[in-house]
């Protein structure tokens, strides 16, 4: 069964439409890879997901029951857990008071400890620097607590925004591989990423948005193979 299911989902913004019949799915472990170009409707589409947008008509299921225009807190409740473009961390809170604030769930208040643990293995530098106030750290550092106040969460699922987005080249590679650690650890995961040749070789399949519309579709192999992909995303 799917673990995350869109079926011919549109979306508007006063009254312009956005998305058009957007149908795709996630399995129970995979990592797949939403891309496209700026305002093609990505964040669209994950924001629909989350609650955080009003779907016009579609369906959108979450292992098996319908969450389209659910209430924010009750699709978190479920076990979906967005890292957003831009991370949004409080600035003058500590590492730590930022990594607390992920385990408000009840699913996830009763194994904060646990998972302050496992967040901190993931990113030894967290530890390090646990008394620091956010808003002094690098991009890189920044982008680690944004990713571990969501696995504090105890999700199910991981959208991840833009997490390559205003960081070194250095530590997106670092972060990548750590993104992959997480998925390995059974956590499903559906990523929108600016670097489509980055996102697709850590992924198993792929979707490409134009224009509110998905385009193409398939493994993530295939999709670096394509000609299309290759000439308008490569830049081969």
């Amino acid at each position: 069964m799917s673990f995350l299911d869109l079926n011919r989902i549109n979306v508007f913004y006063s009254d312009v439409q956005i998305l058009r019949d957007v149908t795709m799915e996630v399995m129970k472990g995979e990592i797949v890879s939403l891309v496209g170009a700026n305002a093609s409707g990505k964040s669209t589409t994950i924001n629909a997901i989350c609650g955080l947008l009003a779907v016009a008509s579609g369906e959108i299921r979450f292992l098996g029951k319908r969450i389209e225009n659910a209430e924010l807190h009750e699709i978190a409740r479920m076990g979906i857990v967005q890292i957003p473009e831009g991370r949004r961390l409080f600035p003058h809170m500590s590492v730590y008071e930022n990594l607390r604030m992920g385990a408000y769930a009840p699913r996830a208040r009763d194994f904060e400890a646990q998972s302050l643990q496992e967040v901190y293995e993931l990113f030894p530098v967290l530890k390090e620097r646990a008394n620091q106030m956010a808003v002094t750290l690098s991009g890189g550092e920044q982008q680690m607590v944004a990713i571990g106040r969501g696995l504090m969460a105890r999700p199910e699922m991981l959208i991840m925004d833009e997490p390559s987005l205003g960081i070194a080249p250095i530590l997106v590679k670092e972060i990548f591989e750590r993104i992959a650690q997480i998925n390995k650890k059974g956590t499903t995961l559906l990523l929108v990423e600016q670097d489509v040749a980055l996102s697709l070789r850590l992924s198993d399949r792929g979707y490409v948005l134009e224009n509110g519309i998905i385009i193409l579709e398939g493994s993530a192999k295939e999709l670096l193979m394509n000609p299309r992909i290759r000439e308008s995303y490569l830049g081969m």
